[in-house]
């Protein structure tokens, strides 16, 4: 009875996401009290949330829309001239509506309009996913820390360490790029889970590997070791591109796999020895 109220539940999100949530060329982020939209283009600030467009393509409401989706992502909310992605744009600072405690920043720092990374990184994955894997790493290499300290004028501007996940970039002026608060556990969970589970495409669940590979255009394929448990075990993968994406055949130490729709199951051992796919 649950699982029937749940499932009828989200059909009605699906039917008011489609009609009320979406804005003529991306979607919605809320509603004022009021009625009033928020993360639409009849805002003058917060015109577009990289957090409800990320989340339409992860969900699978977006469908037939997730291009326009991305393509308003890529347009309204990735700087590549400062390397970062916005949470939000623009910034809240003089609006008469109150959206809460987000408002409290100033413009441009953390939530509000910075780059607030495991938001944005939401947003990456939906690229992975969503069909622009080439697109995904580009994004990926651009917010690494370590890619924002390739020079000492980066660094300069950066100021925080290349080696530990800020949990937010700040983008306006004097303090564009600019690194906030580092050592942040949940954006660097994220970034981890973006890399290896949406442009590499390994996931684990329960007893098996789920290898959806999502090979970017200029990639022949990559290797990856994966590690399975305390004793040791190790599963050496190789993709190998034959396609244009998605895996078409698999085989775990010469023995074949199952594949469905352009992804591989790969039934695990805990044997502390090494098994090649």
């Amino acid at each position: 009875q649950r699982a029937e109220r749940y499932t009828a539940y989200r059909a009605d999100l699906v039917r008011a996401l489609d009609a009320d949530g979406w804005d003529g060329a991306w979607y919605r982020r809320a509603f004022y009290d009021d009625g009033t939209p928020l993360g639409s283009a009849q805002n003058d600030e917060c015109r577009i949330d990289a957090i409800a467009q990320g989340w339409s393509i992860l969900s699978g409401v977006a469908g037939d829309r997730t291009d326009q989706v991305l393509d308003a992502v890529d347009r309204y909310l990735v700087d590549e001239r400062a390397g970062m992605i916005r949470l939000l744009t623009p910034p809240f600072d003089v609006t008469d509506h109150d959206p809460g405690y987000i408002k409290g920043y100033l413009p441009g720092v953390r939530e509000n309009g910075g780059q607030y990374t495991h938001g944005v990184l939401w947003a990456v994955r939906a690229f992975a996913e969503g069909g622009r894997p080439g697109r995904a790493l580009d994004l990926l290499r651009m917010i690494l820390p370590v890619n924002h300290a390739r020079s000492q004028a980066a660094a300069d501007r950066y100021k925080t360490e290349p080696f530990a996940v800020a949990a937010d970039v700040y983008s306006v002026e004097p303090h564009v790029g600019r690194g906030g608060w580092t050592w942040y556990t949940g954006s660097a969970g994220w970034m981890w889970r973006v890399a290896v589970e949406s442009v590499l495409g390994l996931r684990r669940e329960a007893d098996a590997l789920v290898l959806t590979p999502r090979v970017p255009d200029d990639w022949d394929g990559y290797t990856l070791r994966y590690r399975t448990d305390s004793r040791g075990t190790v599963y050496v993968v190789q993709v190998v591109r034959d396609g244009p994406g998605g895996a078409t055949s698999a085989e775990a130490d010469g023995v074949g796999a199952p594949v469905e729709g352009g992804t591989a199951r790969i039934p695990l051992v805990s044997d502390g020895a090494a098994h090649a796919v």
